[in-house]
């Protein structure tokens, strides 16, 4: 298992585990296009990978811009295995150390997903409009993890 940066010539295979989930599932499959994952892994942020065999089974990006988790997948079969932990853990380190205090995401309610990130010690605050489950990390709960 690897974890490294993203690069442009990743986003094929990062939208097809994107689109491999059963759970957070996208509506419109062409919402999020090659062109929005470039700039959120170069110009906004940055993205990570992991790879198992040179294959790559997740990914997770952060927007360093608006200061949220914009995407953590892991592909069906790779789930259970630490690697939405280990992108999780890198993801949040970078978004840290690059001065951010507070660190938002939203996914939907009642998922794996938010079972994931409430014991990643994530607090919830609310709803968004579109009914997502809002939470929100401090740097000072991460760095007592």
């Amino acid at each position: 298992m690897r974890i490294r940066a993203a690069v442009d010539a990743d986003i094929p295979e990062i939208h097809r585990v994107r689109m491999s989930v059963r759970e957070n599932v996208l509506l419109d499959p062409d919402s999020i296009g090659h062109d929005d994952t470039r700039d959120m892994i170069g110009r906004r942020g940055k993205g990570w990978v992991c790879e198992v065999g040179g294959r790559i089974v997740g990914f997770a990006v952060a927007d360093r811009i608006a200061a949220n988790v914009w995407a953590l997948f892991v592909e069906p079969g790779y789930e259970g295995r630490g690697i939405g932990s280990l992108l999780h853990e890198t993801m949040l380190d970078w978004l840290f150390e690059s001065g951010i205090s507070t660190v938002w995401l939203s996914t939907d309610p009642n998922t794996r997903a938010e079972c994931f990130y409430q014991n990643a010690s994530w607090q919830y605050v609310g709803r968004e409009s579109n009914g997502e489950a809002r939470y929100e990390m401090s740097r000072e709960i991460w760095q007592e993890q």
